[in-house]
């Protein structure tokens, strides 16, 4: 169908412009109308124009909202239909509005659920149209969706845990940034002349304080455009460079404090997501499969490639993750267990409850680390300037006395 670009008038007259998917300018002016808006004026898209409105996503709140009260509604017994059509209408016109009308429209037209949002990656992404499809399959929709509610208001959380600690050292990075920054172009070349014309020789670490400055002076520009240079360049060639890429996925993972932290959290993700799918009848090689794109992760997802590999031939799953030789030593014994047990559900929901307890711990103690870590290097700086301003001002005047 058409995407179309409109403007609008609502009964205390307010123009507003949007986008909007339907067959026909009629189906539009008639949408809207039920909608409470009169149409002014329309225009059918570009290509261009349809893969910017395509790559529109919505917010983790409001896909944990969407996915929470169909799932309500749909456990109520209310047909699927009419559950998303009472989600449209109950929320304001927005991006999201469009794509839940077109989602209605190909059912209608005789498309499954899981068929309609898969038309939306950027909404509803591979794992989560594919445990929709199962529910659909197994008839366990309801609880699907419910899973899938939970799970990313887990991930959520997470992430704004993760940002939480992420916040302070930023601030205090571009505090520090400002004041070193005004210190060297303003502070030092207006100080430079008076401690030349001391007369004292000038100790080595005023020296290369002064010629920091002189840097800074000449070459600010760089200094300030080399890292968003240097991020662009990183992203580009980790695009265009398999081999940097997995060079780069396999850094974060060790990276000092951050990578250990991150690698629990992309395994937490694993098992979650893993035991969600196997509980809902996916099978583990399927489920290995979707696995690949859900970590995010070159050197986890060839690990998890790996090891489907090995299962598809016939070794057991917790041998195969143990040959690999990335996965850690809990979540091979949870998968024993799990073999052992027949419950590899929940063996791998106990990873993921462990793994998240743990990242939850390494942030409540990294949080009251950071403040006097910056503070001790804000405070260093801010000494070593110090002493190489003053301390040539010194001698001159110990000087003197003598």
């Amino acid at each position: 169908m058409p995407d179309y670009r409109f403007k609008t008038i609502d009964a205390i007259g307010k123009i507003r412009s949007d986008t909007m998917v339907a067959s026909n300018p009629m189906e539009l002016e008639k949408r809207l109308g039920t909608m409470g808006f009169d149409l002014l004026s329309y225009k059918e898209q570009t290509k261009a124009a349809k893969s910017v409105f395509k790559s529109k996503t919505i917010s983790r709140r409001e896909l944990i909202n969407f996915t929470f009260h169909i799932e309500q509604l749909i456990k109520s017994g209310v047909p699927l239909i009419d559950s998303l059509k009472d989600i449209r209408d109950s929320i304001d016109y927005s991006h999201f509005t469009d794509v839940l009308q077109t989602v209605i429209d190909d059912i209608e037209g005789g498309k499954t659920l899981s068929l309609a949002l898969g038309q939306h990656p950027a909404i509803f992404d591979k794992v989560y149209v594919t445990l929709v499809r199962v529910g659909e399959e197994t008839g366990q929709l309801a609880e699907v969706l419910k899973d899938l509610a939970d799970t990313i208001r887990w991930q959520d959380e997470l992430i704004s845990q993760t940002k939480k600690i992420m916040i302070y050292p930023a601030i205090v990075s571009v505090i520090v940034l400002l004041v070193v920054s005004f210190l060297m172009m303003y502070l030092m070349p207006q100080l430079l002349p008076f401690i030349r014309n001391l007369g004292t020789e000038i100790p080595l670490h005023t020296e290369i304080l002064i010629n920091i400055s002189e840097v800074f002076v000449n070459y600010w520009y760089l200094i300030f455009s080399a890292p968003i240079l240097i991020v662009i360049g990183i992203k580009f060639a980790s695009k265009n460079n398999y081999k940097f890429k997995y060079y780069l996925d396999g850094l974060k993972l060790k990276i000092w404090i951050f990578g250990p932290m991150m690698t629990k959290i992309k395994l937490a993700r694993f098992a979650n997501y893993f035991a969600m799918m196997y509980s809902a009848g996916i099978t583990v090689l399927d489920a290995l499969k979707i696995s690949e794109d859900m970590v995010d992760n070159m050197v986890l997802a060839e690990s998890i490639k790996e090891a489907r590999k090995s299962i598809s031939e016939g070794v057991i799953i917790s041998e195969a993750f143990e040959a690999v030789g990335v996965f850690p030593s809990m979540i091979v014994r949870m998968l024993k267990v799990g073999e052992d047990t027949g419950a590899m559900d929940d063996a791998l929901l106990n990873v993921s409850y462990f793994y998240n307890r743990e990242v939850k711990e390494s942030i409540e103690k990294i949080e009251p680390a950071i403040l006097p870590v910056l503070t001790i290097i804000l405070g260093g700086i801010m000494m070593w300037i110090m002493m190489a301003v003053l301390g040539p001002v010194y001698d001159a005047v110990a000087g003197v006395g003598i």
